[in-house]
């Protein structure tokens, strides 16, 4: 029995570490397949759904598939070029702004001076400026391996034209392929894998689809509304801070400072401040107590710190496909990590050598 076991598990970690080299060195080419995937498994409920009413798969598959990019396509063409407008007029404001905010603080870098005089302050501030340094040196790498990773002009050109064929294959065949894994799977645990990959699937499903909608009317509502206080560059922070609301407080926390600092930068009096304020602190409310109760409810179980550190290691692993995949891998982890926790819970190896209850690890 110990050597089937060992067996099974030399199998899966050498499964694992070879998807992980596979990932580390074709990254590059995956993310329009990545893409298309996500896609597909986004969509797959809605063609199920139109299947069940007599429509053909495969029309079902092409008219959402067309109906999908078209509305995509039209939401770019209509904010790209006003996001593009924002992003380059705000890099002409930007030393506007580091000037106001050294001017902001620099009494109280004068306080601190007085306070710590017997300290050298040279010394701290070369210090200082050598992790600004290099913060910006590591910022400016992590925007070279993602753009080098995943957003290069080749990369970009098969995000256009390979992800609507490769959704539509993927989406088409998406019964079979399940149908085909299904029968791979080794007969003496096949039940528990199915039920680990159901708790996958909750959970990815709570996050793609009901997250993914939570994200969007966040990014349009602090859009809209501080834009329509008259905020510079409002959209472009209210849609950035929407779209990271994934992470539970980091959007709207983030969107708070840099919109409230903005703002304090830009108006004179304080009612816009307030106002722009209050936007973040309703979508936060809103979120928190509407939206990811109705759209998401209780089906994601990801942490929000397990989420975040997520995103970090597989961008710096893999790039920016790494970023798309880090969610459901963070799924996917956690889901095992707990079957693996509930199964050491219940054996010898836990309970103790003496326990007669206890079962194999």
């Amino acid at each position: 029995m110990n050597g089937k076991i060992n067996r099974q598990l030399w199998f899966w970690s050498g499964g694992i570490i070879a998807l992980g080299l596979f990932l580390y060195l074709l990254g590059n080419i995956l993310l329009p397949f990545v893409v298309g995937m996500a896609v597909a498994y986004f969509l797959d409920p809605v063609v199920d759904a139109l299947e069940e009413r007599g429509i053909s798969r495969s029309l079902a598959v092409l008219g959402i598939l067309v109906l999908f990019f078209a509305v995509v396509v039209f939401g770019l063409l209509l904010l790209l070029p006003l996001l593009q407008d924002q992003f380059l007029a705000f890099l002409e404001r930007l030393p506007h702004y580091v000037a106001f905010l050294r001017d902001l603080v620099a009494p109280y870098l004068e306080i601190m001076r007085e306070g710590f005089k017997d300290v050298d302050v040279e010394q701290f501030g070369s210090a200082a400026s050598g992790y600004a340094t290099s913060l910006t040196s590591w910022a400016g790498e992590a925007i070279s391996k993602l753009w080098s990773g995943g957003l290069a002009l080749l990369n970009l050109l098969s995000l256009i034209f390979i992800t609507p064929v490769a959704a539509f294959y993927l989406l088409r065949d998406w019964d079979v392929i399940v149908a085909h894994i299904n029968g791979w799977l080794p007969r003496d645990h096949a039940d528990t894998i199915r039920t680990q990959f159901e708790l996958i699937d909750e959970t990815l499903s709570g996050f793609v689809r009901g997250v993914f909608l939570v994200c969007l009317v966040l990014a349009g509502f602090y859009g809209f509304f501080l834009s329509l206080i008259g905020l510079e560059f409002g959209l472009m922070v209210g849609i950035f801070s929407g779209l990271i609301s994934f992470v539970p407080y980091v959007g709207a926390a983030i969107g708070f400072v840099v919109g409230t600092s903005m703002a304090l930068m830009q108006f004179s009096e304080m009612l816009p401040v307030i106002l722009v304020a209050a936007t973040f602190l309703t979508g936060q409310t809103a979120e928190s107590y509407l939206l990811t109760p109705n759209l998401v409810g209780d089906r994601i179980g990801l942490h929000p710190a397990w989420i975040l550190f997520a995103l970090l290691a597989f961008a710096s692993l893999f790039g920016f496909v790494g970023i798309l995949l880090a969610v459901p891998l963070a799924a996917v982890i956690g889901v095992l990590s707990r079957f693996a926790i509930d199964r050491y819970l219940e054996s010898s190896y836990y309970r103790g050598a003496g326990d007669g209850g206890g079962g194999q690890a």
